[in-house]
């Protein structure tokens, strides 16, 4: 395969991967901001008659989401386009 098109192919997989990933936690971070902003109340309403409120649980849910796509971000880079780029070395 020609290196220019592998290289190309590199930079378009790792760009698509990346700006998508990010796309996905900028709108929920967006839209939880939204949230606060114009229907705080939602977010105090309490969950199974507790301490714990709706914007408690979706924070953390926020948080987890990062921290798993930053996971599928990483397993993708040093399975796929870690190979991608040894080939390109050579």
């Amino acid at each position: 395969m020609n290196k220019r098109i592998l290289y190309d192919r590199f930079i378009f997989l790792n760009k698509l991967i990346s700006f998508t990933f990010s796309l996905l936690i900028l709108c929920l971070y967006f839209s939880f901001i939204l949230i606060i902003g114009f229907k705080p109340q939602l977010l105090g309403i309490l969950l199974y008659d507790g301490y714990i409120t709706v914007g408690i649980a979706l924070g953390l849910s926020i948080i987890i989401f990062s921290i798993l796509l930053t996971l599928i971000y990483t397993l993708i880079s040093n399975n796929f386009l870690d190979k991608v780029r040894d080939k390109l070395k050579e």
